[in-house]
Protein backbone atom coordinates (compact mmCIF):
# COMPACT_ATOMS: atom_id res chain seq x y z
CA UNK A 1 0.00 0.00 0.00
CA UNK A 2 1.39 3.64 -0.75
CA UNK A 3 1.51 6.32 1.65
CA UNK A 4 -0.88 9.08 0.71
CA UNK A 5 0.92 11.51 3.08
CA UNK A 6 4.84 12.13 2.98
CA UNK A 7 7.16 11.98 5.93
CA UNK A 8 7.72 15.56 7.17
CA UNK A 9 11.30 16.99 6.20
CA UNK A 10 13.64 16.53 8.76
CA UNK A 11 14.04 19.25 10.63
CA UNK A 12 16.63 19.09 13.53
CA UNK A 13 16.36 18.94 17.46
CA UNK A 14 15.71 22.44 18.66
CA UNK A 15 18.17 22.12 21.54
CA UNK A 16 21.05 20.86 18.98
CA UNK A 17 20.40 24.06 16.39
CA UNK A 18 20.86 26.09 20.05
CA UNK A 19 23.91 24.01 20.64
CA UNK A 20 25.24 25.06 16.95
CA UNK A 21 24.20 28.26 17.66
CA UNK A 22 25.74 28.72 20.65
CA UNK A 23 29.69 26.93 19.18
CA UNK A 24 29.29 29.38 16.22
CA UNK A 25 29.11 32.20 18.70
CA UNK A 26 32.11 31.28 20.71
CA UNK A 27 33.68 31.05 17.50
CA UNK A 28 32.84 34.85 16.74
CA UNK A 29 33.78 35.79 19.90
CA UNK A 30 37.37 33.83 19.87
CA UNK A 31 37.97 35.99 16.70
CA UNK A 32 36.92 39.43 18.15
CA UNK A 33 39.51 38.26 21.22
CA UNK A 34 42.13 37.97 18.92
CA UNK A 35 41.28 41.27 16.58
CA UNK A 36 41.27 42.85 19.95
CA UNK A 37 43.91 41.85 21.45
CA UNK A 38 46.17 42.02 18.16
CA UNK A 39 45.22 45.99 18.01
CA UNK A 40 46.42 46.45 20.99
CA UNK A 41 49.73 44.83 20.93
CA UNK A 42 50.18 46.75 17.32
CA UNK A 43 50.25 49.94 19.34
CA UNK A 44 49.46 49.69 22.94
CA UNK A 45 50.06 53.40 23.36
CA UNK A 46 47.73 54.77 21.18
CA UNK A 47 44.35 56.29 23.03
CA UNK A 48 42.38 53.47 21.16
CA UNK A 49 44.27 50.71 22.73
CA UNK A 50 42.44 51.82 25.97
CA UNK A 51 38.66 51.19 24.27
CA UNK A 52 40.11 47.97 22.65
CA UNK A 53 41.08 46.77 26.47
CA UNK A 54 37.61 47.47 27.33
CA UNK A 55 36.13 45.71 24.67
CA UNK A 56 38.77 42.80 25.84
CA UNK A 57 37.09 42.58 28.63
CA UNK A 58 33.77 42.68 28.03
CA UNK A 59 33.96 39.76 24.83
CA UNK A 60 36.06 37.86 27.60
CA UNK A 61 32.33 38.28 30.11
CA UNK A 62 30.28 37.30 27.31
CA UNK A 63 32.59 34.40 26.26
CA UNK A 64 32.00 33.25 29.71
CA UNK A 65 28.44 33.24 29.60
CA UNK A 66 28.59 31.28 26.10
CA UNK A 67 30.38 28.91 27.57
CA UNK A 68 28.33 28.64 30.41
CA UNK A 69 25.40 28.14 28.36
CA UNK A 70 26.94 25.51 26.07
CA UNK A 71 27.89 23.73 29.36
CA UNK A 72 24.18 23.75 30.97
CA UNK A 73 22.80 22.71 27.20
CA UNK A 74 25.30 19.74 26.71
CA UNK A 75 24.10 18.51 30.73
CA UNK A 76 20.66 19.01 30.69
CA UNK A 77 20.39 15.91 28.13
CA UNK A 78 22.05 13.77 31.79
CA UNK A 79 19.33 15.28 34.11
CA UNK A 80 16.94 13.16 35.12
CA UNK A 81 13.37 13.86 33.83
CA UNK A 82 10.78 14.86 36.09
CA UNK A 83 7.45 13.22 35.05
CA UNK A 84 5.34 16.48 33.24
CA UNK A 85 1.35 16.04 33.52
CA UNK A 86 -0.42 16.70 29.85
CA UNK A 87 -3.29 19.66 31.08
Amino acid sequence: MRKTVPDPPYSPDSTQILQDTLVQSSEYVLCALSVARQSVQLEPTAHSSIVMQAVIHEMEAVQGLVESALMQLQMRPHLPTEPHTLH
